[in-house]
């Protein structure tokens, strides 16, 4: 009917249309006789204004009330629908499922009266005028609003059918209820969070209640650093740069120290010192390679994104048909994981990386890299990247600079279902305490469950002065912050899945399922779910607190700020590296790119363990200030060769406790 509608709206507004172009043509030959300006139909003309103004009306009609009303005259399939499909649900669908259940024994029985005591708690406020008829229940609307609901909550995802694929069971993907059960009678669960629900939102909620206090009373003093918060609004200034004037000076001094080196070298350098390459070992058998060489060529040729074929022929001494067996039996996903663990576990020992942070920070941001071709690649545009295919390569960058995960995206995917699979799946011996991303990378659901693993979350938000507090159930924000808050927290739907929720974030963290699989999950639904609205409601929570800190803390404002410049520049390197065929990707199997994202982010980690070891001896020795060195990334590479023919002087390589002498200060005149 709706379609039917829409179509006689246009077929008029095509006739009114007409009749305009038919007068303005008349006039502008100067017709003036009355035949021909009959001839517009000037009769059709007006109807068709007339329909399209009762068209243009809002709605009048009652659809509830009138399918209630049909539902007498019209025969319907709820009983063998009910009677031959198994539907099952989480606890916050019971009621529903009751009702279900008591239909379809109605329909069996041939019985016409409902029970006298029927589940009511799912009926929504539209229905309950039409259900509760002067406190008698209409079996006609109790019927109807039950199977709207089946509808809903099929696709949401709160009802599955058993034995269905397109309905599975979203319970299916998570830990086991037996196995959930037991691991929390045994003990406290694996999660960082309080697991009784009355004293973990009794914290939230002195949190909040001080938070407020401290923003009104600062934002009334004028001391909210940086921040003006009044009657009139909220205004966050810049932060300022708090770099030392001399460090540009000291950075160009060290690095024109360090040794000019080919990649190849520093490839054989790094792995004399950590062992890396004893990593990649044989899928069957597990020995470790014969010749080391062509494996890092192998490595190599993922991460700068030339490829088997072209990097035999640049190679001396390697042949394709090598290389591919090198490749597909000893490099693999799980390889390169423990490769990397080696070079970030060496890297973060060194005192010069413990100036750059204390290694509990982290920040993550997704890199664009074009796919280098039009056709079945175009559904993977991204608008936010422009009109070229492609995907993303997420990484996640420790303070020290050490990129500890990396995975490739969809460039139509989102990167917040992915910034908690870098902190739970990596495999090093970092421990992250607080994590950085941008507004792509945050949501209230990833706000929502970083608490359940010991993170906090501070994304750098660019609409924050657009974005609402939402407080708890009779909380006050006074008149400052009155303009920026919005409904309250639902606590009684987090409280009615809570033990859902526990479970859901114990199934990530014993590794039954990723993150960003189940976040995908969740968001996909047409409708959300009781769960994913949970998520979402202790998410906003979560993120008000933030939002309070975020004003009235201006040091969290520059680690996250410092955060995020330092997975800028390592984007800048990793580009830099990624240079070969156009820096394009033009390998669409997934499994093939995801090899050529891990060995750029080894290159990437290789070249920050050398540039770190060498940097300490060039700013020992122009006896640069900690204060200085702290602003000194080990991120360049100009002394670098990346071109040419990679050949490995294994003769030329210094022993692991042996390193290149600096070069040599020399003047302009020399020059």
């Amino acid at each position: 009917k709706a379609l039917k509608t829409v179509r006689e709206l246009q077929g008029h507004l095509r006739t009114l249309t007409g009749s305009c172009r038919l007068l303005i043509d008349a006039r502008t030959k100067g017709v003036d006789s009355l035949a021909q300006i009959e001839a517009l139909d000037w009769q059709r003309f007006a109807m068709a204004v007339e329909q399209a103004e009762v068209l243009g009306r809002p709605e009048t009609v009652d659809r509830t009330a009138e399918l209630i009303d049909r539902h007498r005259t019209v025969k319907l399939f709820a009983g063998p629908l009910l009677n031959t499909f198994e539907f099952r649900g989480a606890g916050a669908v019971q009621g529903l499922l009751s009702a279900l259940a008591i239909i379809a024994e109605l329909y069996r029985t041939g019985k016409r009266r409902l029970p006298d005591r029927v589940p009511l708690r799912f009926v929504p406020s539209a229905w309950r005028p039409f259900v509760l008829r002067d406190g008698i229940i209409d079996r006609a609307a109790y019927e109807l609003c039950a199977l709207s609901q089946l509808r809903e909550r099929l696709r949401a995802g709160d009802i599955w059918v058993a034995g269905s694929r397109q309905f599975r069971d979203f319970d299916s993907y998570l830990i086991p209820p037996a196995t959930y059960a037991a691991l929390r009678e045994k003990g406290p669960l694996p999660l960082a969070i309080e697991t009784d629900f009355e004293r973990h939102i009794e914290e939230r909620r002195t949190r909040l209640d001080t938070a407020i206090e401290q923003v009104t009373v600062l934002a009334r003093q004028g001391e909210l650093p940086q921040v003006r918060l009044d009657e009139n609004g909220l205004i966050i200034s810049p932060l300022k740069a708090a770099t030392p004037p001399a460090t540009e000076m000291a950075r160009r001094a060290a690095y024109d120290r360090l040794p000019r080196v080919k990649i190849t070298d520093l490839l054989l350098e790094v792995d004399a010192w950590t062992g890396f390459s004893e990593c990649f070992i044989h899928r069957r058998s597990g020995r470790q390679v014969d010749d080391r060489n062509a494996l890092l060529t192998v490595i190599l040729a993922d991460g700068i994104n030339l490829g088997l074929t072209r990097m035999a022929e640049t190679c001396r001494g390697a042949s394709l048909r090598q290389l591919a067996h090198l490749h597909d039996w000893h490099i693999s996903e799980a390889a390169y994981g423990e490769a990397l663990g080696r070079l970030i576990d060496a890297h973060r020992t060194m005192p010069l990386a413990a100036l750059w942070g204390d290694g509990t920070t982290s920040s993550s941001d997704g890199q664009q890299f074009h796919a280098g071709g039009r056709g079945a690649a175009i559904g993977d545009i991204n608008a936010r990247s422009g009109n070229e295919p492609g995907v993303a390569f997420y990484t996640h960058v420790s303070d020290r600079y050490d990129p500890f995960a990396s995975r490739v995206i969809a460039a139509t995917a989102g990167e917040a279902p992915y910034v908690l699979d870098g902190l739970l799946y990596h495999q090093t011996g970092l421990t992250i305490e607080e994590h950085y991303t941008d507004t792509g990378g945050a949501s209230d659901h990833v706000f929502g469950l970083m608490p359940f693993f010991g993170y906090r979350f501070a994304p750098r938000l660019r609409d924050i002065k657009e974005r609402r507090l939402h407080l708890l159930p009779g909380q006050e924000s006074g008149p400052l912050l009155g303009g920026m808050t919005a409904e309250p927290i639902a606590l009684g739907h987090v409280a009615a899945h809570w033990d859902e929720l526990l479970r859901f974030a114990t199934s990530i963290r014993t590794g039954t399922v990723t993150a960003s699989a189940m976040l995908r999950r969740l968001s996909a639904y047409p409708r959300q779910n009781g769960l994913a609205l949970a998520l979402r409601e202790l998410g906003r929570l979560e993120r008000s607190i933030f939002m309070l800190d975020w004003l009235r803390d201006i040091d969290l404002r520059r680690r996250t700020q410092a955060g995020l410049n330092k997975g800028e520049a390592r984007n800048a390197l990793a580009r830099a590296l990624f240079f070969n065929q156009l820096g394009e990707l033009r390998d669409r199997r997934f499994e093939n790119q995801t090899y050529r994202a891990s060995g750029l982010n080894l290159l990437v980690a290789a070249i920050i363990l050398w540039n770190t070891r060498y940097l300490e001896m060039a700013l020992a020795d122009i006896a640069t200030p900690d204060e200085i060195a702290r602003h000194i990334a080990p991120l360049g590479w100009e002394h670098i060769s990346l071109t040419g023919d990679y050949s490995w002087n294994v003769e030329d390589r210094p022993d692991p406790d042996a390193l290149r002498p600096l070069r040599a200060v020399s003047s302009l005149l020399a020059a």
